[in-house]
Protein backbone atom coordinates (compact mmCIF):
# COMPACT_ATOMS: atom_id res chain seq x y z
CA UNK A 1 0.00 0.00 0.00
CA UNK A 2 3.22 2.42 -0.38
CA UNK A 3 3.54 4.38 -3.34
CA UNK A 4 6.83 4.34 -5.70
CA UNK A 5 7.56 5.43 -9.08
CA UNK A 6 9.12 8.32 -11.20
CA UNK A 7 5.78 9.29 -12.77
CA UNK A 8 2.28 9.74 -11.57
CA UNK A 9 1.18 7.39 -14.50
CA UNK A 10 3.42 4.62 -13.32
CA UNK A 11 2.64 5.21 -9.92
CA UNK A 12 -1.13 4.99 -10.45
CA UNK A 13 -0.70 2.04 -12.82
CA UNK A 14 1.39 0.16 -10.41
CA UNK A 15 0.00 0.54 -6.95
CA UNK A 16 -1.60 -2.49 -5.52
CA UNK A 17 -2.99 -2.36 -1.96
CA UNK A 18 -2.22 -4.91 0.28
CA UNK A 19 -4.08 -4.60 3.39
CA UNK A 20 -2.91 -7.34 5.77
CA UNK A 21 -5.76 -9.84 6.96
CA UNK A 22 -5.27 -9.02 10.42
CA UNK A 23 -4.90 -5.34 11.20
CA UNK A 24 -5.53 -3.32 14.30
CA UNK A 25 -4.72 1.00 14.14
CA UNK A 26 -3.92 0.88 17.45
CA UNK A 27 -0.77 -2.44 17.13
CA UNK A 28 0.26 -0.83 13.66
CA UNK A 29 0.50 2.73 15.34
CA UNK A 30 2.36 2.05 18.66
CA UNK A 31 3.40 -1.44 19.38
CA UNK A 32 4.90 -2.41 15.67
CA UNK A 33 7.38 0.46 16.72
CA UNK A 34 7.89 0.20 20.53
CA UNK A 35 8.83 -3.52 20.19
CA UNK A 36 11.61 -2.50 17.42
CA UNK A 37 12.67 0.35 19.02
CA UNK A 38 10.86 1.79 22.54
CA UNK A 39 12.86 5.01 22.63
CA UNK A 40 12.41 6.15 19.47
CA UNK A 41 10.09 9.29 19.15
CA UNK A 42 6.93 9.57 18.73
CA UNK A 43 5.27 12.55 20.02
CA UNK A 44 6.76 16.31 21.09
CA UNK A 45 4.59 18.39 22.83
CA UNK A 46 6.37 22.32 21.93
CA UNK A 47 6.53 24.81 24.89
CA UNK A 48 7.16 28.54 24.43
CA UNK A 49 9.61 28.50 27.27
CA UNK A 50 11.94 25.88 26.56
CA UNK A 51 12.43 22.68 24.31
CA UNK A 52 9.63 20.31 23.60
CA UNK A 53 9.02 16.82 25.60
CA UNK A 54 9.47 13.97 23.54
CA UNK A 55 7.27 10.85 24.19
CA UNK A 56 8.74 7.61 22.81
CA UNK A 57 6.23 4.76 21.36
CA UNK A 58 7.54 2.99 24.81
CA UNK A 59 5.68 5.42 26.73
CA UNK A 60 2.44 5.21 23.83
CA UNK A 61 2.47 1.23 24.42
CA UNK A 62 2.83 1.25 28.56
CA UNK A 63 0.57 4.13 29.13
CA UNK A 64 -2.17 2.83 26.53
CA UNK A 65 -2.14 -0.59 27.79
CA UNK A 66 -2.64 0.76 31.02
CA UNK A 67 -6.04 2.52 29.93
CA UNK A 68 -7.06 -0.48 27.91
CA UNK A 69 -6.84 -2.32 30.95
CA UNK A 70 -8.62 0.49 32.69
CA UNK A 71 -11.36 0.93 30.44
CA UNK A 72 -12.00 -2.88 30.38
CA UNK A 73 -12.32 -2.71 34.02
CA UNK A 74 -15.36 -0.23 33.86
CA UNK A 75 -16.94 -2.50 31.36
CA UNK A 76 -15.56 -1.56 28.07
CA UNK A 77 -15.73 -4.52 25.31
CA UNK A 78 -15.21 -4.70 22.00
CA UNK A 79 -17.76 -2.54 19.52
CA UNK A 80 -18.51 -0.41 22.55
CA UNK A 81 -18.18 2.89 21.77
CA UNK A 82 -15.94 5.30 23.74
CA UNK A 83 -15.87 9.44 23.48
CA UNK A 84 -13.33 11.60 23.49
CA UNK A 85 -13.31 15.13 23.92
CA UNK A 86 -9.57 16.62 24.34
CA UNK A 87 -7.25 18.60 23.02
CA UNK A 88 -4.02 17.65 21.20
CA UNK A 89 -2.32 15.84 23.92
CA UNK A 90 -0.53 12.90 25.32
CA UNK A 91 -3.75 11.66 26.86
CA UNK A 92 -5.52 12.15 23.34
CA UNK A 93 -3.16 10.05 21.45
CA UNK A 94 -3.14 7.00 24.23
CA UNK A 95 -7.04 7.62 23.97
CA UNK A 96 -7.08 6.14 20.48
CA UNK A 97 -4.56 3.76 20.68
CA UNK A 98 -6.38 1.60 23.78
CA UNK A 99 -9.27 2.22 22.61
CA UNK A 100 -8.21 0.31 19.05
CA UNK A 101 -6.40 -2.25 20.60
CA UNK A 102 -9.88 -3.28 23.02
CA UNK A 103 -11.73 -3.25 19.41
CA UNK A 104 -13.82 -0.66 20.63
CA UNK A 105 -15.46 2.34 18.73
CA UNK A 106 -12.96 5.28 19.15
CA UNK A 107 -15.96 8.53 18.54
CA UNK A 108 -13.65 12.06 18.60
CA UNK A 109 -15.94 15.01 19.03
CA UNK A 110 -14.38 18.71 19.27
CA UNK A 111 -13.94 20.62 22.22
CA UNK A 112 -15.69 23.55 20.65
CA UNK A 113 -19.02 21.57 20.37
CA UNK A 114 -21.49 23.06 22.64
CA UNK A 115 -23.66 20.45 25.11
CA UNK A 116 -26.63 20.11 23.01
CA UNK A 117 -24.25 19.24 19.88
CA UNK A 118 -22.46 16.54 22.27
CA UNK A 119 -25.45 15.30 23.79
CA UNK A 120 -26.79 14.64 19.59
CA UNK A 121 -23.31 12.89 19.05
CA UNK A 122 -23.28 11.16 22.22
CA UNK A 123 -26.57 9.80 21.68
CA UNK A 124 -26.30 8.99 18.26
CA UNK A 125 -23.60 6.81 18.42
CA UNK A 126 -24.57 5.24 21.91
CA UNK A 127 -21.78 6.16 23.84
CA UNK A 128 -20.97 4.51 27.08
CA UNK A 129 -17.59 6.10 28.31
CA UNK A 130 -16.22 9.93 27.58
CA UNK A 131 -12.47 10.51 27.98
CA UNK A 132 -11.96 14.47 28.50
CA UNK A 133 -10.57 17.40 30.90
CA UNK A 134 -12.74 19.07 33.36
CA UNK A 135 -13.77 21.57 30.48
CA UNK A 136 -15.68 19.13 29.12
CA UNK A 137 -16.74 17.98 32.51
CA UNK A 138 -18.62 21.16 32.47
CA UNK A 139 -20.72 20.33 29.46
CA UNK A 140 -21.34 17.30 30.03
CA UNK A 141 -22.50 17.67 33.82
CA UNK A 142 -25.62 19.89 32.07
CA UNK A 143 -26.43 16.63 29.41
CA UNK A 144 -25.79 13.61 31.01
CA UNK A 145 -29.63 13.31 32.43
CA UNK A 146 -30.74 13.61 28.46
CA UNK A 147 -27.50 10.71 27.35
CA UNK A 148 -28.56 7.60 29.01
CA UNK A 149 -26.18 5.13 27.67
CA UNK A 150 -23.60 7.32 29.18
CA UNK A 151 -22.17 5.54 31.90
CA UNK A 152 -18.62 6.75 33.17
CA UNK A 153 -16.94 10.57 32.63
CA UNK A 154 -12.85 10.19 32.79
CA UNK A 155 -11.23 13.51 33.38
CA UNK A 156 -7.60 13.73 32.81
CA UNK A 157 -7.70 16.65 35.57
CA UNK A 158 -8.34 16.19 38.53
CA UNK A 159 -12.29 15.56 39.44
CA UNK A 160 -14.19 17.55 41.68
CA UNK A 161 -16.85 15.04 42.46
CA UNK A 162 -16.97 11.39 43.07
CA UNK A 163 -19.53 11.28 40.01
CA UNK A 164 -16.43 11.33 37.97
CA UNK A 165 -13.80 9.50 37.32
CA UNK A 166 -9.69 10.38 37.67
CA UNK A 167 -7.60 9.26 34.60
CA UNK A 168 -5.04 8.53 37.09
CA UNK A 169 -6.59 6.92 39.40
CA UNK A 170 -8.27 4.81 36.23
CA UNK A 171 -4.79 3.83 35.53
CA UNK A 172 -3.06 2.95 39.05
CA UNK A 173 -2.29 -0.16 39.56
CA UNK A 174 -3.20 -1.07 36.02
CA UNK A 175 -0.73 -3.89 34.31
CA UNK A 176 0.99 -1.72 31.38
CA UNK A 177 0.97 -5.22 29.57
CA UNK A 178 -2.36 -6.10 27.13
CA UNK A 179 -3.11 -8.72 24.53
CA UNK A 180 -4.78 -6.36 21.33
CA UNK A 181 -8.44 -7.94 20.65
CA UNK A 182 -7.78 -9.74 17.07
CA UNK A 183 -9.65 -7.00 14.40
CA UNK A 184 -9.93 -7.13 10.93
CA UNK A 185 -9.55 -4.78 8.23
CA UNK A 186 -13.41 -4.27 8.67
CA UNK A 187 -13.63 -4.56 12.25
CA UNK A 188 -15.20 -0.96 13.26
CA UNK A 189 -12.67 1.25 14.77
CA UNK A 190 -13.79 4.60 14.21
CA UNK A 191 -16.94 7.07 14.00
CA UNK A 192 -16.61 10.58 12.97
CA UNK A 193 -19.34 12.81 12.72
CA UNK A 194 -19.83 14.86 9.52
CA UNK A 195 -19.15 18.38 9.43
CA UNK A 196 -22.81 19.27 9.09
CA UNK A 197 -22.55 22.31 6.79
CA UNK A 198 -25.77 21.85 5.43
CA UNK A 199 -27.68 19.33 7.31
CA UNK A 200 -27.94 17.38 10.58
CA UNK A 201 -24.55 15.60 11.21
CA UNK A 202 -24.31 11.96 10.46
CA UNK A 203 -22.00 9.28 12.39
CA UNK A 204 -19.48 7.43 9.68
CA UNK A 205 -18.63 4.13 10.55
CA UNK A 206 -14.99 3.64 9.63
CA UNK A 207 -13.09 -0.06 9.98
CA UNK A 208 -9.41 -0.47 10.70
CA UNK A 209 -8.85 -0.33 7.00
CA UNK A 210 -9.53 3.43 6.99
CA UNK A 211 -5.78 3.94 7.88
CA UNK A 212 -4.19 1.82 5.71
CA UNK A 213 -6.36 3.81 3.13
CA UNK A 214 -5.09 6.86 3.72
CA UNK A 215 -1.68 5.72 3.50
CA UNK A 216 -0.95 6.23 -0.53
CA UNK A 217 -2.64 9.67 -0.08
CA UNK A 218 -0.55 11.26 2.73
CA UNK A 219 2.60 9.53 0.79
CA UNK A 220 1.68 11.59 -2.28
CA UNK A 221 0.49 15.09 -0.90
CA UNK A 222 3.69 14.74 1.35
CA UNK A 223 5.50 13.44 -1.03
CA UNK A 224 7.38 10.22 -0.44
CA UNK A 225 7.05 10.51 3.42
CA UNK A 226 8.50 9.02 5.63
CA UNK A 227 11.99 10.95 4.46
CA UNK A 228 14.85 11.39 7.02
CA UNK A 229 13.90 14.68 8.79
CA UNK A 230 10.21 14.08 8.36
CA UNK A 231 7.94 15.72 10.99
CA UNK A 232 4.68 16.31 11.08
CA UNK A 233 2.18 18.76 12.56
CA UNK A 234 -1.17 20.71 12.44
CA UNK A 235 -3.11 23.77 13.48
CA UNK A 236 -6.63 21.07 13.19
CA UNK A 237 -8.41 19.50 15.68
CA UNK A 238 -7.45 15.82 16.19
CA UNK A 239 -11.37 15.27 16.64
CA UNK A 240 -11.54 16.08 12.48
CA UNK A 241 -10.81 13.49 9.84
CA UNK A 242 -8.41 15.71 8.70
CA UNK A 243 -6.30 16.29 12.21
CA UNK A 244 -6.65 12.81 13.18
CA UNK A 245 -6.09 10.93 9.64
CA UNK A 246 -4.12 13.14 7.39
CA UNK A 247 -1.44 13.68 10.04
CA UNK A 248 -1.30 12.36 13.58
CA UNK A 249 -2.37 8.52 12.78
CA UNK A 250 -0.41 7.84 9.66
CA UNK A 251 2.95 9.71 10.80
CA UNK A 252 2.52 7.16 14.11
CA UNK A 253 2.50 4.43 11.48
CA UNK A 254 5.04 5.53 9.37
CA UNK A 255 7.33 6.91 12.65
CA UNK A 256 7.46 9.94 11.99
CA UNK A 257 7.46 12.36 15.35
CA UNK A 258 3.96 14.34 15.48
CA UNK A 259 4.55 18.18 16.81
CA UNK A 260 1.15 19.48 19.11
CA UNK A 261 0.38 22.23 21.91
CA UNK A 262 1.00 25.90 22.02
CA UNK A 263 -2.30 26.57 19.64
CA UNK A 264 -4.91 26.92 21.42
CA UNK A 265 -6.76 29.57 19.23
CA UNK A 266 -5.25 29.72 15.77
CA UNK A 267 -2.90 32.39 15.65
CA UNK A 268 -0.61 32.88 12.38
CA UNK A 269 1.98 34.09 14.27
CA UNK A 270 2.52 31.75 16.77
CA UNK A 271 1.46 28.94 14.04
CA UNK A 272 4.98 30.04 12.44
CA UNK A 273 7.05 29.91 15.66
CA UNK A 274 5.70 26.52 16.35
CA UNK A 275 7.13 25.30 12.88
CA UNK A 276 10.61 27.01 13.48
CA UNK A 277 10.93 25.95 17.36
CA UNK A 278 9.86 22.16 16.29
CA UNK A 279 11.56 21.80 13.14
CA UNK A 280 8.43 21.00 11.35
CA UNK A 281 8.88 19.48 7.74
CA UNK A 282 5.26 18.53 6.73
CA UNK A 283 2.33 20.25 7.69
CA UNK A 284 -1.33 19.61 6.94
CA UNK A 285 -2.75 23.01 7.29
CA UNK A 286 -6.57 23.81 5.90
CA UNK A 287 -7.17 27.03 3.33
CA UNK A 288 -8.73 28.88 6.29
CA UNK A 289 -5.75 28.86 8.27
CA UNK A 290 -3.31 29.36 5.38
CA UNK A 291 -5.39 32.25 4.05
CA UNK A 292 -4.66 33.76 7.77
CA UNK A 293 -0.82 32.77 7.43
CA UNK A 294 -0.74 35.03 4.15
CA UNK A 295 -1.15 38.16 6.73
CA UNK A 296 2.43 37.30 8.37
CA UNK A 297 4.94 39.65 6.71
CA UNK A 298 7.89 38.09 4.93
CA UNK A 299 7.45 34.84 6.83
CA UNK A 300 10.79 33.12 5.67
CA UNK A 301 13.13 35.80 6.63
CA UNK A 302 11.67 36.11 10.19
CA UNK A 303 11.27 32.26 10.89
CA UNK A 304 14.00 29.61 10.46
CA UNK A 305 11.64 27.34 8.73
CA UNK A 306 12.63 23.81 7.22
CA UNK A 307 9.16 22.95 5.62
CA UNK A 308 9.36 20.27 2.83
CA UNK A 309 5.46 19.72 2.34
CA UNK A 310 2.15 21.74 3.04
CA UNK A 311 -1.05 19.45 2.26
CA UNK A 312 -3.79 21.45 2.68
CA UNK A 313 -7.90 20.20 1.79
CA UNK A 314 -11.56 20.45 3.71
CA UNK A 315 -12.47 23.76 1.33
CA UNK A 316 -10.91 24.92 -1.99
CA UNK A 317 -7.44 26.37 -1.66
CA UNK A 318 -7.81 29.20 -4.71
CA UNK A 319 -4.79 29.95 -6.47
CA UNK A 320 -3.90 33.00 -5.21
CA UNK A 321 -2.71 31.24 -1.78
CA UNK A 322 -1.19 28.63 -3.44
CA UNK A 323 0.92 31.16 -5.63
CA UNK A 324 1.35 32.88 -2.02
CA UNK A 325 2.92 29.97 -0.66
CA UNK A 326 5.85 29.21 -3.30
CA UNK A 327 6.86 32.98 -3.25
CA UNK A 328 6.69 33.55 0.34
CA UNK A 329 8.03 29.90 1.54
CA UNK A 330 8.94 27.99 -1.44
CA UNK A 331 6.99 25.50 -1.23
CA UNK A 332 4.38 24.02 -3.41
CA UNK A 333 1.25 23.18 -1.14
CA UNK A 334 0.07 19.96 -2.17
CA UNK A 335 -3.77 20.29 -2.33
CA UNK A 336 -6.19 17.57 -1.93
CA UNK A 337 -9.97 16.21 -1.64
CA UNK A 338 -11.67 13.91 0.14
CA UNK A 339 -15.01 13.96 2.82
CA UNK A 340 -15.51 12.09 6.15
CA UNK A 341 -17.07 9.02 4.19
CA UNK A 342 -14.30 8.68 2.26
CA UNK A 343 -11.42 11.04 2.76
CA UNK A 344 -8.24 11.79 0.08
CA UNK A 345 -9.16 10.32 -2.86
CA UNK A 346 -7.59 13.44 -4.81
CA UNK A 347 -4.61 15.14 -4.82
CA UNK A 348 -1.88 17.15 -6.17
CA UNK A 349 1.44 15.30 -6.17
CA UNK A 350 4.15 18.34 -7.29
CA UNK A 351 7.26 15.76 -6.86
CA UNK A 352 6.70 14.24 -9.85
CA UNK A 353 4.29 17.18 -11.52
CA UNK A 354 1.00 16.68 -10.66
CA UNK A 355 0.48 20.46 -9.38
CA UNK A 356 -1.55 23.47 -10.81
CA UNK A 357 -2.59 26.23 -9.38
CA UNK A 358 -6.79 26.36 -9.06
CA UNK A 359 -7.13 22.50 -9.01
CA UNK A 360 -7.23 20.07 -6.50
CA UNK A 361 -5.01 17.08 -8.61
CA UNK A 362 -5.51 13.71 -9.85
CA UNK A 363 -7.11 10.78 -8.16
CA UNK A 364 -4.34 9.29 -5.21
CA UNK A 365 -3.40 5.61 -6.57
CA UNK A 366 -5.25 2.76 -5.40
CA UNK A 367 -9.03 5.01 -5.88
CA UNK A 368 -10.74 4.83 -8.83
CA UNK A 369 -12.68 8.70 -8.76
CA UNK A 370 -14.92 10.28 -11.54
CA UNK A 371 -17.05 13.27 -12.10
CA UNK A 372 -20.45 11.44 -12.49
CA UNK A 373 -24.08 12.91 -13.88
CA UNK A 374 -27.58 12.50 -11.98
CA UNK A 375 -27.58 8.77 -13.37
CA UNK A 376 -24.43 7.64 -12.23
CA UNK A 377 -22.87 7.52 -15.78
CA UNK A 378 -19.22 8.95 -16.28
CA UNK A 379 -19.34 12.67 -18.00
CA UNK A 380 -17.43 13.49 -20.45
CA UNK A 381 -14.14 15.32 -20.57
CA UNK A 382 -14.64 19.13 -19.24
CA UNK A 383 -18.42 18.48 -18.01
CA UNK A 384 -19.60 19.36 -14.83
CA UNK A 385 -21.14 17.11 -12.83
CA UNK A 386 -20.80 15.22 -9.15
CA UNK A 387 -17.26 13.83 -7.65
CA UNK A 388 -17.99 9.79 -6.91
CA UNK A 389 -15.51 7.62 -5.51
CA UNK A 390 -16.00 3.70 -6.80
CA UNK A 391 -16.42 0.48 -4.06
CA UNK A 392 -14.62 -1.05 -2.94
CA UNK A 393 -12.22 1.15 -1.29
CA UNK A 394 -10.32 0.62 1.78
CA UNK A 395 -10.63 4.75 2.90
CA UNK A 396 -14.42 4.07 2.26
CA UNK A 397 -16.68 3.84 5.35
CA UNK A 398 -18.42 1.05 6.54
CA UNK A 399 -22.24 3.08 6.79
CA UNK A 400 -23.49 6.02 8.66
CA UNK A 401 -24.25 4.19 12.09
CA UNK A 402 -27.53 3.59 12.69
CA UNK A 403 -28.82 5.41 9.53
CA UNK A 404 -29.48 2.21 6.91
CA UNK A 405 -31.51 5.09 4.16
CA UNK A 406 -28.96 7.49 4.55
CA UNK A 407 -26.59 4.79 3.61
CA UNK A 408 -28.22 3.50 1.06
CA UNK A 409 -28.65 7.14 -0.45
CA UNK A 410 -25.15 7.67 -0.74
CA UNK A 411 -24.53 5.52 -3.68
CA UNK A 412 -25.86 4.71 -7.11
CA UNK A 413 -24.55 1.41 -8.12
CA UNK A 414 -21.22 1.37 -7.27
CA UNK A 415 -20.61 4.96 -6.87
CA UNK A 416 -20.19 6.68 -3.88
CA UNK A 417 -21.63 10.00 -4.32
CA UNK A 418 -20.39 13.16 -3.07
CA UNK A 419 -22.47 16.23 -3.57
CA UNK A 420 -19.78 18.09 -4.69
CA UNK A 421 -19.40 19.56 -8.12
CA UNK A 422 -16.13 19.02 -10.20
CA UNK A 423 -15.11 19.29 -13.32
CA UNK A 424 -12.18 17.46 -15.13
CA UNK A 425 -10.02 18.43 -17.61
CA UNK A 426 -8.28 16.17 -20.38
CA UNK A 427 -5.09 15.85 -18.33
CA UNK A 428 -7.18 13.91 -15.70
CA UNK A 429 -6.82 17.39 -13.45
CA UNK A 430 -10.05 17.95 -11.21
CA UNK A 431 -11.18 21.34 -10.68
CA UNK A 432 -14.09 22.17 -7.88
CA UNK A 433 -16.66 24.20 -8.17
CA UNK A 434 -18.63 23.28 -5.07
CA UNK A 435 -21.38 21.46 -3.09
CA UNK A 436 -24.60 20.86 -4.79
CA UNK A 437 -26.04 22.89 -2.21
CA UNK A 438 -23.72 25.91 -2.53
CA UNK A 439 -23.92 26.37 -6.05
CA UNK A 440 -25.36 29.78 -7.18
CA UNK A 441 -27.86 30.04 -9.52
CA UNK A 442 -27.44 33.50 -11.56
CA UNK A 443 -29.54 34.08 -14.31
CA UNK A 444 -29.34 30.71 -15.71
CA UNK A 445 -25.39 30.45 -14.41
CA UNK A 446 -24.23 28.62 -12.41
CA UNK A 447 -21.53 29.71 -10.56
CA UNK A 448 -19.51 28.36 -7.73
CA UNK A 449 -18.63 30.27 -4.65
CA UNK A 450 -15.22 29.16 -4.60
CA UNK A 451 -13.42 31.23 -7.10
CA UNK A 452 -14.90 34.20 -5.91
CA UNK A 453 -14.13 33.85 -2.52
CA UNK A 454 -10.63 33.42 -3.88
CA UNK A 455 -11.15 36.70 -5.93
CA UNK A 456 -12.42 38.11 -2.64
CA UNK A 457 -9.85 37.66 -0.31
CA UNK A 458 -7.29 38.81 -2.76
CA UNK A 459 -7.94 42.09 -1.90
CA UNK A 460 -5.68 44.08 0.76
CA UNK A 461 -8.58 45.29 3.02
CA UNK A 462 -10.48 41.24 3.24
CA UNK A 463 -9.20 38.59 5.68
CA UNK A 464 -12.08 35.94 4.98
CA UNK A 465 -15.16 35.79 2.97
CA UNK A 466 -18.31 33.68 1.93
CA UNK A 467 -20.55 34.31 -1.23
CA UNK A 468 -23.63 32.23 -1.13
CA UNK A 469 -26.97 32.73 -3.78
CA UNK A 470 -29.62 35.11 -2.66
CA UNK A 471 -33.27 34.57 -4.04
CA UNK A 472 -33.94 37.01 -6.52
CA UNK A 473 -37.70 37.55 -8.39
CA UNK A 474 -35.83 38.49 -11.53
CA UNK A 475 -32.82 36.40 -12.07
CA UNK A 476 -33.40 33.30 -9.98
CA UNK A 477 -30.61 34.35 -7.32
CA UNK A 478 -27.51 36.95 -6.75
CA UNK A 479 -24.24 36.84 -5.48
CA UNK A 480 -24.18 38.64 -2.23
CA UNK A 481 -20.74 38.05 -0.24
CA UNK A 482 -20.06 38.66 3.15
CA UNK A 483 -16.66 39.75 4.58
CA UNK A 484 -14.46 39.70 7.71
CA UNK A 485 -12.43 42.93 7.22
CA UNK A 486 -8.59 43.02 8.26
CA UNK A 487 -7.71 44.38 11.32
CA UNK A 488 -7.87 48.39 11.32
CA UNK A 489 -9.60 48.65 8.15
CA UNK A 490 -12.89 50.49 8.58
CA UNK A 491 -15.77 49.60 6.86
CA UNK A 492 -17.33 52.13 4.65
CA UNK A 493 -19.76 52.20 1.04
CA UNK A 494 -16.63 52.97 -0.84
CA UNK A 495 -14.46 50.32 0.58
CA UNK A 496 -17.16 47.90 -0.06
CA UNK A 497 -18.03 49.04 -4.23
CA UNK A 498 -14.03 49.12 -3.84
CA UNK A 499 -13.73 45.44 -3.34
CA UNK A 500 -17.01 44.34 -5.45
CA UNK A 501 -15.17 46.22 -8.35
CA UNK A 502 -12.03 44.29 -7.78
CA UNK A 503 -13.93 41.30 -8.20
CA UNK A 504 -15.75 42.79 -11.32
CA UNK A 505 -12.52 43.62 -12.82
CA UNK A 506 -10.88 40.50 -12.07
CA UNK A 507 -13.66 37.87 -12.58
CA UNK A 508 -16.17 38.59 -15.13
CA UNK A 509 -18.98 41.50 -16.30
CA UNK A 510 -21.68 39.24 -14.65
CA UNK A 511 -20.27 37.29 -12.16
CA UNK A 512 -19.18 39.37 -9.24
CA UNK A 513 -20.90 40.36 -5.90
CA UNK A 514 -24.85 42.10 -6.67
CA UNK A 515 -24.05 42.93 -2.76
CA UNK A 516 -21.14 42.90 0.16
CA UNK A 517 -21.78 43.08 3.44
CA UNK A 518 -18.88 43.60 6.02
CA UNK A 519 -19.33 40.84 9.70
CA UNK A 520 -17.73 40.98 12.60
CA UNK A 521 -16.82 36.96 12.06
CA UNK A 522 -17.48 33.79 9.79
CA UNK A 523 -19.19 31.05 11.61
CA UNK A 524 -16.74 27.56 10.88
CA UNK A 525 -17.25 24.23 11.75
CA UNK A 526 -14.66 22.87 13.95
CA UNK A 527 -13.02 21.66 10.68
CA UNK A 528 -12.48 24.95 9.48
CA UNK A 529 -15.26 24.75 6.92
CA UNK A 530 -17.26 27.60 6.62
CA UNK A 531 -21.12 27.33 7.82
CA UNK A 532 -22.82 28.33 4.75
CA UNK A 533 -26.19 27.48 5.70
CA UNK A 534 -26.48 30.27 8.37
CA UNK A 535 -25.96 32.74 5.65
CA UNK A 536 -28.12 31.53 2.94
CA UNK A 537 -30.71 31.50 5.32
CA UNK A 538 -29.81 34.84 6.36
CA UNK A 539 -30.06 36.35 2.79
CA UNK A 540 -33.49 33.81 2.15
CA UNK A 541 -35.00 36.33 5.51
CA UNK A 542 -33.38 39.80 3.51
CA UNK A 543 -35.34 38.72 0.50
CA UNK A 544 -38.32 38.22 1.59
CA UNK A 545 -38.09 41.55 3.24
CA UNK A 546 -36.53 43.42 0.12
Amino acid sequence: MYVSGNSYEEIYANFRWQVPERFNMGVVCCDDHAGKDPDKTALVRWQEDGPGISHSYGELRRHSNRLANGLRSLGIRQGDRVGIILPQSFETVISHIAIYKLGAIAVPLARLFGSNAIAFRLNNAGVSVVLTNNEGVDKLSEIREVVPDLNHIVTVDEPEEDKFVGWNALLEGQLDTFDPVDTEPDTPALIIFTSGTTGPPKGALHGHRVLAGHIPGVQVHHEFMPQPGDVGWTPADWAWAGGLLNILMPCLFFGVPVVFGGLERFDPERAFQIMADAGVANAFIPPTALRLLTTVDAPAERYDLKLRTIGSGGESLGADTYEWAKRELGVVINEFYGQTECNLVLSAFNEVGVSRAGAIGKPVPGHRVAVIDQNGQECPVGTRGEVAIRRPDPVMFLEYWRDAQATKDKFIGDWMRTGDQCVMDEEGYFSFVGRDDDIINYAGYRVGPGEIEDCLISHPSVKLAVAIGKPDKLRSQIIKAFVVLQDGEVETPELLEEIRKHVKGRMSANIYPREIEAVSEIPLTTTGKVIRRVFRERARKEAQQD
